[in-house]
């Protein structure tokens, strides 16, 4: 009987990883550099926005008590009112001011009438037909209506996007506390690799490390590459001992049963905490997670899909956790398979598919080699097709859950 430990589903695993995961310490960043990451606290506006009634249209500022009769009814134009410009007269009966989108309200106007709803006096130019009546507040944007002073404008937590940014920038914000970005020691094993610059000499070269250290750039993280470790548990020790002073740590092969596997044995010696090891999925099923103070190690499997499968499914949500982003699960979306899928139950596999719309649905079809040592399939894959550990087929059509891939161009 085999006193291997049991295989941890995928949902389990990940959570597990991301319950040793907390937002790292906070930095004031310029908001160029803030952008897709999480705010660190609270952000309260400064300032009331907009700062006054304006006009959301080209038009007439108007009193809507004046336009109670027939139309059209002729108004007396006071004056015109730029954007950026602060209005030097009151709107009073019988008269209105020529306005344009973004200008502030004059007082005594309650309402804008559209330039599309009014006509020229040519014989008067001082005046202006009013075609519509309108109601009042029509075509006005409150003042405050995108923010108060003194509100919580943005929640800790919230992502970075354009519009957030924006919202910062218009409080007169030229930085903003974000989480720092995870540092990330990238180390590949194995005696059969050698760098890209290298003579082979029947070696391969290794592709998983500046892989690996392109997937931590794009999630957010600050890779550095320590280099290849030789198949020797003192090479291993070695290379890792060089990973001090990091918040994650990713080695790439050496944890699976096979003789050169040293990658456990040496995270033991140096005091690693390792809190499982394998998971219920094809690819990528060697996996290991561990923790000093408080670094996480992830030792993920050799094969190069493998290792970007798993970094897809287990570590970017992990850079997004220790970066303050709440929402960290892998995006899900639905989808039909386009063919049929038939595997053992057991082990929940990934599959690599191209997904196209067709007829308004999200159609996938798995990509010719499934194999974990092929990279042109992860290459043409657009998303990964969840196959449920449970099931043992998927017919042509079925429902599927379908994960956008990050590493897609």
């Amino acid at each position: 009987m085999s006193d291997a430990p049991a295989l941890l589903p995928v949902e389990e695993a990940r959570a597990r990883i991301l319950g040793l995961c907390t937002p790292l310490p906070p930095e004031w960043v310029p908001m160029d550099d803030a952008l897709g990451r999480a705010l660190a606290e609270d952000v309260l506006a400064r300032r009331t926005l907009p700062p006054w009634d304006n006009s959301a249209m080209d038009g007439y500022a108007v009193r809507t008590a004046d336009l109670l009769g027939p139309l059209p009814i002729r108004l007396t134009v006071g004056e015109t009112v730029f954007a950026g410009k602060l209005p030097v007269r009151e709107v009073v009966p019988g008269t209105c001011a020529r306005i344009m989108t973004g200008a502030p309200l004059p007082s005594g106007a309650d309402a804008v009438v559209m330039r599309e709803r009014t006509r020229p006096v040519p014989e008067a130019p001082d005046t202006v037909d009013i075609l519509e009546a309108p109601g009042p507040g029509q075509f006005i944007r409150p003042r405050g209506e995108d923010a108060r002073e003194g509100d919580v404008l943005l929640r800790r937590g919230t992502p970075l996007g354009i519009p957030e940014l924006g919202l910062l920038w218009a409080q007169g914000m030229a930085s903003v506390p974000v989480p720092r970005r995870p540092r990330v020691a990238v180390l590949s094993t194995g005696d059969e690799l050698c760098r890209v610059d290298e003579p082979p000499g029947g070696r391969i070269v290794d592709t998983n490390a500046p892989a690996l250290a392109l997937a931590v750039r794009r999630a957010g993280g600050v890779p550095t590459l320590l280099g290849i470790a030789r198949d020797t548990p003192e090479a291993v020790r070695e290379a890792l001992a060089r990973a001090d002073g990091f918040d994650v740590v990713l080695t790439s092969a050496g944890v699976s049963v096979g003789d050169h596997d040293f990658v456990k044995d040496a995270l033991e010696a140096l005091g690693v905490a390792q809190h499982f090891w394998r998971v219920a999925i094809k690819p990528g099923k060697p996996l290991v997670v561990g923790q000093r103070g408080a670094a996480l190690f992830l030792g993920l499997p050799g094969n190069p899909t493998s290792s970007l499968v798993t970094f897809e499914l287990f570590v970017r949500p992990a850079l997004r956790r220790l970066l303050g982003l709440e929402d960290v699960e892998p995006a899900r979306v639905s989808g039909r398979l386009e063919g049929r899928l038939s595997k053992a139950p057991g082990l929940a596999h990934f599959v690599r598919v191209m997904a196209t719309w067709r007829a308004g649905e999200l159609w996938a079809k798995p990509l010719g080699t499934q194999t974990s040592g092929a990279l042109r399939s992860a290459s043409a894959a657009t998303h990964l097709l969840h196959f449920p550990r449970e099931h043992s087929s998927l017919t042509d059509g079925s429902h599927v859950e379908l994960i956008p891939l990050s590493w897609v161009a």
